[in-house]
């Protein structure tokens, strides 16, 4: 063979070896490439079982560090693997280190093999180490890094028979490194998830709260508007009693001085009796201008099931004399809000006034019913009204606007609405017209609940 042809045969059995990683002359090729293909799929065994360790970070930390402990002892058919994090280096990994032996996970330093108790300290105390110091006995140790920084490792004893070569360290590491970082997420992740739970009950909390705090500046409000109307109810309360009443009290004490001196000159009959008329309208004036007085002073502040007792005093002192009143509680009378009874009663003394004001009748009747879902107040007369023309005229009053007249019947079926009942008139058994409140419980005031 020529030099040339020697030299050519050397240069491919070189290029050869940088491709397969074999120097060898011939004898020894065939076994040397076996052994490094070998370790080929050696490493491509070893990254399959990486890439399926470290995608389980969802699993938490634990799941994980076995998984790695799990893909290295299969690469070194090892007797017992040890993974291991340094003291103060990810500090809330959980375990610190593991240990697969056989088929067994120890996570206990009293129950280590005893050769791989101090591969753990150093692991763990010294982590820059793993690589530097010959770990003796077979023994493979690698180091963990994160951000250049060792911290921790992998120690294992290979199965007899196991050559290590390079290839199988820098797999290790590869595995090491990819845990450490795979370690670092897992946390940051259920972190994550531990955080947005929180964040998701406090925002939750934030929520009742807001609701809470706008309940309740509603209630303030609320509160706050009835002490105003409280307050302007009184002042007219008492300009009606210190200004008007007292005005027509005057004007009715003159018309009875004038038809006294005219009926005692025995002259101008006529006129007298228009006067006794005017004394009579005077003092119906006033016996109104006390039923006004009183249900203005008595509003919200009367103590709750106090309605039978209200009844019986507006019937008894609060109309005029002229009127018949009787009233009749049905049923085991319940505690009801103040406001509640206090619009009941405004719903009665309005039904009164107008039995007074336009159903000429000198009979009434009042009838509250303890029902065990509802209430039923009903105001009867014996007077000359007409239901179907009433009825008539709620409606018309309802569908157009007439400038505030017949507004007392729209008001009452307005105020009843608010307590979530109805109203109807009808033909009452003394002959003249019965209105009816019909108010389920539990009972409501502007649409809510009240209580």
């Amino acid at each position: 063979m020529t030099s040339s042809a020697r030299t050519g045969f050397s240069r491919d059995e070189a290029d050869l070896g940088a491709l397969t990683g074999v120097r060898s002359g011939k004898r020894s090729f065939y076994p040397e490439y076996v052994r490094s293909a070998e370790r080929l799929e050696n490493a491509v065994r070893a990254l399959d079982s990486i890439s399926r360790a470290l995608v389980r970070t969802a699993e938490g930390p634990r799941e994980l560090v076995e998984a790695v402990a799990h893909a290295a002892a299969e690469h070194l058919h090892a007797e017992w693997l040890l993974v291991a994090v340094a003291d103060g280096a990810l500090q809330a990994a959980q375990p610190r280190f593991l240990v697969l032996w056989g088929d067994t996970l120890i996570d206990d330093e009293r129950s280590l093999p005893a050769d791989a108790l101090p591969h753990l300290h150093v692991l763990r105390a010294r982590p820059w180490e793993a690589e530097e110091d010959d770990p003796g006995a077979d023994i493979v140790r690698v180091s963990m890094t994160l951000d250049g920084e060792p911290i921790g490792g992998i120690a294992g004893l290979p199965g007899s028979g196991v050559d290590v070569a390079d290839t199988d360290l820098a797999i290790l590491r590869v595995l090491a490194n990819q845990a450490a970082v795979a370690l670092h997420n897992s946390f940051l992740l259920h972190a994550a998830t531990a955080l947005r739970g929180k964040t998701e009950r406090l925002s939750e909390a934030a929520e009742r709260q807001a609701k809470e705090l706008a309940e309740t500046q509603q209630r303030l409000i609320e509160s706050m508007q009835r002490q105003a109307l409280d307050d302007e109810r009184h002042r007219i309360a008492r300009e009606l009693h210190d200004s008007v009443t007292q005005d027509v009290l005057s004007a009715g004490m003159t018309v009875e001085l004038c038809r006294a001196e005219l009926a005692a000159g025995g002259e101008h009959a006529e006129l007298v009796d228009q006067l006794s008329a005017a004394k009579d309208l005077t003092g119906h004036a006033v016996e109104r201008l006390r039923a006004a007085i009183y249900a203005l002073h008595n509003g919200t502040e009367e103590p709750p099931g106090s309605l039978p007792v209200l009844l019986e005093r507006l019937s008894s002192v609060h109309l005029p004399s002229d009127l018949t009143v009787q009233v009749r509680i049905g049923g085991k009378p319940v505690p009801l809000p103040g406001e509640v009874e206090h619009s009941l009663l405004r719903l009665a003394g309005e039904a009164l006034f107008n039995t007074v004001m336009h159903a000429t009748a000198d009979e009434a009747l009042v009838r509250l019913q303890y029902l065990p879902e509802r209430i039923v107040l009903s105001i009867a007369d014996n007077g000359d009204g007409d239901p179907a023309q009433l009825r008539r005229t709620l409606q018309l009053t309802a569908a157009t606007d007439l400038a505030g007249v017949h507004r007392g019947l729209a008001n009452m079926q307005d105020r009843t609405h608010e307590l979530g009942g109805t109203m109807s008139i009808r033909r009452s058994e003394l002959g003249g017209i019965m209105l009816v409140l019909d108010i389920p419980l539990p009972l409501r005031r502007n649409g809510k609940a009240a209580s």
